[in-house]
């Protein structure tokens, strides 16, 4: 049924359909990063085989599960009992994901960290197991899964699969999952849902209104004026909001979504919403159904170019903690934005549980913010500043939310700061070439030791050479005792970095550190 395969150093798994279990002679488990040298493993752990060997399903050895070779690794380890630790599996494979991968490696009570389908950098840095082949949108296959390896947490990372139910299935077979029902994760799928929730319970966002008749959407923005915003009601991989600044770009951007259908069923409905002015901050707080907590505080820079300027993207940089956040603004955003809409999402039957990404606008006028829009997920790339400075067992915390039992739950964090910088394929946003490589890596995460590299979108081509397979690719994050420090050390690292398909924005980081502006190329 499944194989383990030597990768790099680390670990990949692949479905396979023989009869019988067979590893590498590297195993990576968690706990206190230990990799495990050896072959095969007797399933009862009566002992341990030095050489590769294949155990028959119908032997007495049978394989039971993954889960029971990092137990028994762990005991070996002086860990205790079984109960005590968990084997975690993370849905997704961007650079969001091997961020919440390195932090359960972290977890002192995480067994063993699974991810599919994971990616090539995953797999290289020994951070999780990379299960290439599992079909993560297909739930059947990902409950068999868990249950063939005692998984005891999985983490949803990407937005789709939560749309299309996953948790709602592994919650219903009793797989404490981390991340939100199909229902609650309208809130991202759908702005017109998040919208109407705004104006039931008095939550502060921009004013709107909903179109699915170009003529009646080009009449409103002609009496509206510009700038205004363009949104597309449902998911378009970060890219269906559109700030248009002219007349022409908003009807333009109403004649893509509504008349070409350039963004298929997500763009059947706009929202079109008016222009706020000021700063930008992301909110991120874990929410267990009835509680909720707030994570430390993050900011991203949207835009394509330096000085915020270009089309949007998923995301070009970030940075924590967001000097704009204050601890009085975090506090007027819980009791506003978060708490309203955890209570409001249980009033209307569909309890949230996971993690609330709010994307706020702290307006210039007023100094307070207003909601933007919702993600159900850790936000990419403010996830790899957040995991960098997480001290906490990530593992323990996400399962007291899927236990609902975060209420009395505090969060531990490093002092200082960090930022990442996401080096993305010429041409991103827009089209871009795939294929390209990248070299220099381990010399760039040699800089200082608080740098780490998290892959979006490598692969490995048949050299053994990292290759660019995706928009954003790397993120190139590092840790600083303040934020200064933090940016002069990731940028080193990104000018190690060898690679002529790529760029990166010169600037993350302007606006706390407007003094200073760095100026390096790939």
């Amino acid at each position: 049924m499944a194989c383990l395969s030597h990768c790099l150093g680390a670990t990949s798994l692949n479905h396979q359909t023989s009869n019988h279990y067979q590893f590498s002679p590297r195993i990576f488990t968690s706990n206190q990063n230990h990799w495990f040298q050896g072959g095969n493993i007797n399933w009862d752990c009566l002992n341990i085989q030095l050489q590769h060997r294949k155990f028959s399903r119908g032997s007495s050895r049978k394989a039971s599960s993954l889960a029971t070779v990092f137990n028994c690794v762990s005991s070996a380890n002086g860990v205790s009992t079984e109960e005590e630790r968990v084997v975690v599996l993370v849905i997704g494979g961007g650079g969001r994901e091997h961020a919440l991968c390195h932090a359960f490696k972290k977890s002192p009570s995480c067994d063993a960290v699974f991810c599919a389908p994971g990616n090539a950098g995953i797999s290289s840095s020994g951070d999780a197991t990379c299960v290439s082949d599992l079909n993560i949108l297909d739930s059947s296959s990902v409950i068999s899964f868990c249950r063939d390896w005692r998984v005891g947490l999985v983490v949803v990372g990407p937005e789709a699969p939560l749309v299309a139910g996953l948790a709602n299935d592994l919650v219903k077979f009793g797989i404490p999952t981390f991340g939100p029902s199909s229902e609650a994760a309208a809130l991202e799928g759908s702005k017109s849902f998040m919208k109407r929730l705004c104006d039931k319970y008095g939550i502060p966002t921009a004013k709107y209104q909903t179109f699915s008749d170009p003529i009646s959407a080009k009449e409103y923005i002609r009496d509206q004026g510009t700038p205004i915003v363009v949104k597309a009601d449902g998911l378009a991989a970060g890219k269906g909001v559109i700030v248009a600044m002219t007349q022409e770009e908003a009807l333009e951007a109403v004649d893509s979504m509504l008349v070409k259908g350039d963004f298929g069923s997500a763009g059947c409905r706009v929202i079109i919403e008016e222009f706020l002015e000021g700063e930008e901050a992301s909110f991120f707080a874990l929410v267990d159904g009835e509680n909720a907590i707030p994570l430390e505080s993050a900011q991203d820079h949207k835009r394509v170019g330096d000085g915020d300027t270009g089309p949007n993207t998923g995301g070009m940089g970030a940075y924590s903690p967001a000097p704009i956040l204050t601890k009085e603004l975090q506090s007027i955003v819980m009791e506003t934005i978060i708490l309203p809409t955890v209570t409001g999402m249980a009033k209307e039957g569909c309890k949230f549980v996971g993690v609330l990404y709010a994307g706020l606008m702290i307006e210039k006028r007023t100094g307070l913010p207003k909601l933007i829009e919702y993600n159900v997920r850790f936000g990419d790339p403010e996830c790899q500043v957040l995991m960098v400075r997480l001290k906490s067992d990530l593992a323990q915390v996400l399962l007291a939310a899927c236990k609902g039992d975060l209420d009395g739950v505090s969060l531990d964090w490093s002092s200082g700061s960090a930022m990442v910088v996401v080096m993305a394929s010429n041409g991103y946003p827009g089209s871009y070439k795939k294929g390209t490589v990248i070299k220099n890596l381990e010399e760039a995460e040699q800089v200082a030791p608080s740098v780490k590299i998290f892959h979006a979108g490598t692969a490995l081509d048949k050299y053994g050479n990292f290759i660019a397979t995706g928009g954003r690719v790397l993120g190139v994050t590092a840790e600083g005792k303040d934020l200064e420090e933090a940016r002069d050390r990731a940028y080193q690292a990104v000018d190690q970095v060898n690679w002529p398909g790529g760029f990166y924005r010169e600037d993350i980081g302007w606006r706390a550190l407007p003094q200073k502006q760095l100026s390096t190329k790939v």
